[in-house]
């Protein structure tokens, strides 16, 4: 499967920060203001986001480490039949939420 990185070719669209705007969802996980200089930047992080950073033990560094080493060995070797089940129990699961 190829992936396409074409949102960053598409031409016309902006490549700086983006700007948030008034309505639905605005203030929901946080906020970017600037003062009229522009010369300050505030931002708030929700309280779910700030229980995820605290969480320990997200991913084994050592895990990463020894498939590091053996992707640059060359002796990392994919099983294709545990990434497809992975892949359709992920779909089951965004199909799952959607109708609920």
């Amino acid at each position: 499967m190829k992936i396409d990185d074409s949102i960053k070719k598409a031409a016309g669209l902006p490549v700086g920060p983006t700007q948030t705007r008034g309505g639905k969802g605005a203030d929901k996980a946080g906020s970017v203001g600037k003062t009229a200089e522009g010369a300050s930047e505030s931002v708030h992080v929700s309280s779910q986001l700030q229980a995820l950073a605290g969480t320990e033990g997200v991913f084994d560094s050592s895990k990463v480490a020894e498939i590091k080493a053996a992707i640059a060995e060359g002796k990392f070797q994919v099983d294709p039949e545990k990434v497809a089940n992975g892949l359709l129990d992920t779909v089951k699961d965004l199909i799952h939420t959607r109708k609920a």
